[in-house]
């Protein structure tokens, strides 16, 4: 076969390249009358051909054109500038580089194409044993990492390869759902953290292996992720319709409804960083750092959007490695959450592409962030430790397990009764062999309206300082109030829920009515409490999910403890109840301070400053916890603020973008 070659870039001249042996290496003798040209040019022209011929505008490697003749086959144009990347990029010489997309334009010239999976497995094998005869190795070879074949990122990524799903195909769509829930397996209860981290590099693998799909394309196929990853990790908060009879009766029918909105905010938010990667134009070293920042982005929007909603950061999978949980105290969950997706999508690149240079120095940069998160993390865990020594009062919490549906009386006097009951219950339930300085009950654990000024029966029979959940009313209002009595029970302090939840607590939708209308309050606050021989133990307050806010309850100052009452009565034995410990665990470790949780029904515990679980009673069980606590400081992550630190990481993604690009 003759070969005509065209010098349109003269910088292909440098280059020692025998075209017309490449170009007949794989080519029969019914061919050897036959004419093929080459020309060889830059990124300019072959964006302009590509744009005009094939609808695609951006450069190419390669383009063919057949001329549909037994002996003109017709013309190939090769880019001297994306050839030079994409060398560069595989660690390989521009000459092997050509070889092969000299090889694979006479492949199309003679028929063969990769339009769908069958035909580019059959196109790959083609060449890979054309470019053998040529003693050049195979391009696909390395595709998977052969030094850590045993990896399970490899393997999955093998096993996914041997099937030819076609992307946005069916079977597309199935996994990245399937990969959707088995995402939300690494938080608790179940703690499967590899499960999140394998499941993660499967929807990136499939969101990447084809480049520049464009946004609309990305993010639609990553839906079905979003969706099911929404619905595993949410669907226990629908539980709660069912804990008492009368409210089933009335929210029931909303289950199913309530189940598709879940899917459709998921899918629409926990798509879109798979959509933004797939712009045109971003190359794939790069797609990590992007895809990394993204998922922060939609963590620290969480905090706002519908009230905000920031549960399970993919940061609290780590909770069960204390050194790396202990990270957050630097840079809170946002940043761990963008470490560890970096990881995650860094480790997909350089599988998929072991010789591609700055993929390893996109990873290894990420690598030696993850290593600062180590050292910070040693640091908080000794931090927290410091002042065990120090006085500070003891603390009883009360937990008395009962279910909701037993809370409710039908008649007026049956609930006036009932309550008057309640009160001695709790009582003795306060009561312990050792004396305590506070005792801590519940969210909505007195039984009656609470008013300032009133006396707190429970702390005036108990002779104790007394922290307490209720319904409170003034000015005309309702609130959700933690409210401080002391031992004399007087009322000294009520503080208001201000994050309240809505269609629990308020109704966001006016055709909506949810099950209380309440206040909010102003805001966070900081109260003291007398104790000992003039000592005061300074707490912060919060009332159920107002924990899972990151940075919401205490700025800079110096404290003691944060106190959180909450009820899990409505999400009984779910993962709600168990993640709702890992966000308080979270909490505790971002700002560095301890927290007293009393949880109606459990898990009611003591929680370190670094996010260790000191003691609890188990979910159910009525009882009462003693302890103290100790070890709070001002972390980094409290100093900087949530968003200042979203800041950071975007300056941060910002200059590894540069780095990358300025090695490429």
């Amino acid at each position: 076969m003759k070969v005509y070659v065209n010098y349109n870039n003269r910088a292909w001249k440098k280059y020692d390249i025998d075209f017309e042996k490449i170009a007949n290496a794989g080519v029969g003798a019914q061919y050897k009358d036959a004419e093929v040209s080459i020309t060889l040019t830059g990124d300019k022209e072959i964006h302009k051909l590509n744009r005009e011929y094939r609808g695609m505008d951006k450069p190419t490697n390669v383009l063919s054109f057949e001329l549909g003749d037994d002996v003109l086959l017709g013309d190939i144009y090769i880019s001297l500038d994306t050839v030079k990347r994409e060398a560069k990029d595989a660690n390989i010489s521009v000459e092997e580089h050509t070889a092969h997309m000299i090889v694979h334009g006479v492949l199309h010239l003679l028929g063969y194409d990769h339009l769908n999976n069958k035909q580019a497995t059959i196109m790959e094998s083609k060449e890979i044993k054309i470019l053998q005869k040529l003693g050049i190795k195979n391009p696909y070879a390395d595709s998977i990492c052969e030094l850590c074949s045993s990896c399970p990122g490899n393997k999955l990524i093998k096993f996914f390869n041997r099937f030819h799903i076609k992307s946005g195909g069916v079977w597309h769509l199935i996994l990245n759902a399937l990969f959707g829930a088995i995402a939300a397996l690494g938080f608790a209860p179940f703690n499967m953290w590899w499960a999140t981290v394998l499941a993660f590099m499967g929807a990136y693998h499939f969101a990447t292996r084809d480049e520049n799909v464009g946004f609309w394309k990305s993010w639609l196929r990553a839906m079905p992720f979003g969706a099911m990853y929404a619905i595993a990790m949410f669907w226990w908060t629908l539980h709660s319709i069912y804990v008492v009879p009368a409210l089933a009766q009335v929210y029931s029918v909303w289950t199913i409804p309530a189940v598709i909105g879940i899917g459709i905010v998921g899918a629409i938010f926990f798509a879109l960083p798979f959509g933004l990667i797939g712009f045109k134009k971003i190359r794939n070293n790069i797609k990590p750092v992007l895809f990394a920042l993204a998922c922060s982005a939609i963590l620290w929007l969480r905090e706002w959007i519908f009230t905000g909603f920031p549960w399970n950061p993919i940061a609290n999978i780590m909770l069960g490695f204390p050194i790396v949980a202990n990270s957050m105290a630097l840079w809170g969950a946002l940043g761990l959450s963008f470490v560890i997706i970096g990881l995650i999508a860094y480790w997909v690149t350089v599988l998929r592409n072991i010789k591609c240079g700055t993929c390893w120095f996109g990873f290894l940069c990420f690598v030696a962030l993850f290593g600062i998160g180590l050292v910070a993390g040693r640091a908080n865990i000794e931090y927290a430790n410091i002042g065990l020594d120090a006085p500070m009062p003891i603390i009883r919490i009360v937990q008395p397990a009962t279910s909701q549906s037993s809370k409710s009386p039908m008649t007026r006097e049956d609930m006036l009764q009932y309550a008057q009951n309640r009160i001695s219950e709790l009582v003795d339930l306060g009561q312990g062999e050792i004396d305590v300085d506070l005792i801590v009950y519940p969210e909505t654990t007195y039984p009656f309206v609470a008013r300032r000024g009133d006396i707190m029966p429970i702390a005036q029979a108990l002779q104790n300082n007394v922290i307490i959940g209720a319904n409170t009313f003034s000015g005309n209002e309702f609130y959700n109030s933690m409210v401080i009595a002391d031992k004399d029970g007087q009322i000294t302090e009520m503080y208001y829920k201000s994050h309240l939840v809505p269609f629990g607590e308020y109704s966001p939708f006016s055709f909506f009515k949810a099950t209380a209308e309440l206040t909010p309050g102003l805001g966070p606050e900081l109260i003291s409490i007398p104790y000992g021989e003039e000592q005061e133990f300074l707490f912060a307050p919060a009332i159920c999910y107002e924990i899972i806010f990151s940075n919401s309850l205490v700025g800079r100052q110096d404290l003691d403890a944060i106190i959180n009452i909450t009820n899990d009565n409505w999400f009984g034995g779910t993962p709600g109840t168990y993640q709702h410990l890992d966000m308080v665990r979270r909490y505790a470790i971002e700002s560095g301070v301890p927290i007293i949780r009393a949880n109606y029904s459990g898990i009611s515990a003591f929680v370190s400053a670094e996010g260790e679980v000191v003691s609890s009673l188990p979910v159910g069980v009525r009882g009462t916890l003693d302890g103290f606590v100790f070890g709070a400081h001002l972390t980094p992550y409290r100093t900087i603020g949530l968003n200042y630190w979203m800041l950071i990481l975007v300056a941060l993604a910002g200059l590894l973008v540069w780095a990358i690009g300025k090695k490429h």
